[in-house]
């Protein structure tokens, strides 16, 4: 397998369902490396037997006690644990007092490594993904173009962070239109690279405020030409009273 080929699809158990992979060789290289690998993947959740897929065009890195944009950049608490390690789990957290963002933890254990996943393209589940938005939301190439459209597309929570990523493809059935509740709930990451796309672009961060949003963290990376890649803006100024 050359080193532009597919990361492999993780152990199975016998009745065909993906176990918590431990083989996340790439997401252990750290979440700068990770960022770009993961374009071009795609994420899959199972809630209730609905199962909706997007394929990821937008992310950004962070990481830990080097980043001041990083949640655990003065170290761990009980908000930011998760980021702590080990890699292929999900940091979910809530921001803005109304919305939930995900993120895939990478590197070593104890690094505070991990990747916001910002924008992707719904591929499965559409009808599930439109009614969580909302009658209100952009449909088409916008409607999980940003963190915490892509999370509430994918109907991620509270109840997710920790959770461990499934690897490979999901399975058959959660994808059918006959899934019911008999698909278990899950996450699973599939298409995940060794190597990332040629073109891939980079800049720095969306809303990110102090030394952490400038030129100098250039650690946003996107697909080119892809429609769903959110808008870039700069942190707002805060006021001083």
């Amino acid at each position: 397998m050359s080193a532009d080929e597919l990361t492999g699809s993780g152990p199975h158990t016998p009745d065909g369902q993906d176990r918590p992979s431990t083989d996340w060789s790439a997401l252990e290289r750290g979440g700068l490396t990770a960022a770009p690998l993961l374009l071009g993947s795609t994420l899959t959740v199972a809630r209730s037997g609905a199962a909706v897929s997007v394929r990821l065009t937008e992310v950004e890195a962070y990481e830990g006690a080097r980043d001041p944009g990083s949640h655990a950049y003065r170290g761990r608490t009980a908000r930011n644990e998760t980021m702590f390690g080990p890699s292929g789990h999900l940091y979910v957290y809530f921001t803005y007092g109304m919305h939930w963002c995900l993120n895939i933890v990478c590197g070593t254990p104890g690094s505070s490594s991990a990747v916001l996943v910002r924008a992707g393209e719904v591929t499965a589940g559409l009808e599930a993904a439109t009614a969580r938005r909302g009658p209100r939301a952009p449909r088409g190439p916008r409607l999980a173009s940003g963190p915490a459209r892509l999370a509430q597309c994918l109907g991620i929570g509270a109840g997710d962070d920790g959770s461990a990523l499934l690897a490979g493809p999901a399975p058959e059935p959660v994808l059918g239109p006959t899934a019911g509740a008999l698909v278990p709930d899950g996450v699973w990451l599939s298409g995940l690279r060794s190597r990332r796309r040629p073109g891939t672009l980079s800049g720095p961060r969306t809303g990110v405020s102090g030394p952490g949003g400038t030129g100098d963290f250039p650690w946003r990376f996107w697909l080119p030409d892809e429609p769903s890649v959110s808008t870039y803006r700069a942190a707002k100024p805060r006021r001083r009273g």
